[in-house]
């Protein structure tokens, strides 16, 4: 029993080496080999991650009161609450996991800024990704869904370009912020539901 355990021991922490040899290795090839033209592009679509996120629900509810459109003010309040919640989740995963930056572990990763979080999950990514599923999710139309998600997809491209974080915490990320907009839109409808049992949407 006690080879089979020992066995086990060694195949688990194998695997986790070897997806931390992948993550490295991809980060590598995206941060070391990156086209040092684009690099100022790169730092705008970063840096457009919160202005965006946040302007997003304020702008929507700001045209439901100009408009008095109720349902219009309900989107903006589950886009905003999609964003506070992959927020909160990010931070405790962040300060639970406290997985140390790329550039602070592997030296010859070319950080182009520095941050003082944690590493995983990606923020950035999290926040862009719950604006994108959120917003897709208020107004699923092509025209809101393709560019929303080639933003949020730029985002988290862009933070293994600048060489903040690996793969799995983009990865991560975009689970976390996707994640937290279909969770708090199961939760408004239950709450809908229950307050008024035949609607059949939450924007109803």
């Amino acid at each position: 029993m006690s080879k089979i355990i020992c066995l086990f021991l060694f195949l688990f922490c194998f695997s986790i080496s070897n997806a931390q040899n992948s993550d490295i290795d991809l980060l590598e090839k995206i941060n070391l080999n990156r086209n040092t033209n684009i690099e100022p592009l790169m730092k705008g679509v970063t840096n457009s991650t919160f202005a965006i996120s946040i302007g997003t629900p304020v702008i929507i509810y700001a045209v439901g009161l100009i408009e008095k459109d109720s349902t219009t003010k309900k989107k903006a309040v589950f886009v905003g609450e999609t964003l506070a919640a992959s927020a909160f989740i990010t931070l405790v995963l962040k300060n639970s996991i406290k997985r140390d930056r790329p550039y602070v572990t592997y030296p010859e990763i070319d950080n182009v800024t520095n941050e003082s979080s944690y590493s995983f999950p990606s923020g950035h990514t999290s926040a862009a990704f719950a604006t994108a599923t959120s917003l897709s999710m208020a107004y699923p139309k092509w025209y809101v869904i393709a560019p929303s998600f080639l933003w949020a997809g730029a985002v988290g491209y862009s933070r293994m370009y600048l060489g903040v974080h690996y793969p799995t915490d983009v990865l991560a990320g975009a689970i976390v912020g996707s994640g937290s907009a279909f969770l708090c839109y199961k939760l408004n409808k239950w709450i809908n539901k229950k307050r008024a049992p035949h609607q059949k949407k939450l924007w109803e």
